[in-house]
């Protein structure tokens, strides 16, 4: 009788690892999930022209996602003032093949003004979204002088703005 009353808490330790080890197992799984569908809105880049990303944009903009690097392509649809309220940004409207519109906030004071932006022209870019009613907003289109936030670029007529 002695050895089967040492055999219950051994039993039990026993069921209670298998038990911690089907949670780990659960939770790695979730975290590829996670993982897996960040990858899928974290858009592909290669160099510096991006792979299409309309999808991503809808999908962001669609479950009001912010704080996404993505990138893509579209036509300039209009241009606006500079923002010169703290750092200064050149903005324009995007209109993506899809048919959506994004602003692009391009800050001035850390990068160059893209020159001689034109209505009508595609313009690739890659950057931070923030969602919006209206769309949403790309932003960190240039370095970060700290070297913490990854750094995006805009593309036009073949020159790279970062």
């Amino acid at each position: 009788m002695k050895s089967r009353s040492k055999l219950k808490p051994l039993f039990a330790l026993l069921i209670f690892a298998l038990g911690l080890a089907l949670l780990n197992n659960l939770n790695k799984q979730q975290l590829l999930e996670s993982d897996a569908a960040q990858a899928q809105l974290a858009l592909a880049v290669k160099g510096e022209s991006v792979v299409g990303a309309d999808v991503l944009i809808a999908e962001a903009f669609r479950n009001g996602r912010s704080n996404v690097q993505l990138g893509g392509e579209g036509r300039v649809a209009r241009i606006l003032p500079d923002d010169n309220n703290g750092n200064r940004h050149q903005r324009f409207l995007l209109e993506l093949e899809s048919g959506h519109s994004l602003l692009i906030a391009h800050n001035i004071d850390l990068a160059p003004r893209v020159e001689n932006l034109r209505e009508g022209e595609q313009l690739e870019f890659y950057g931070e979204y923030e969602w919006n009613q209206k769309g949403g907003v790309i932003h960190w289109t240039h370095h970060d002088p700290k070297g913490v936030h990854t750094g995006g670029w805009l593309k036009y007529q073949g020159r790279v703005y970062k």
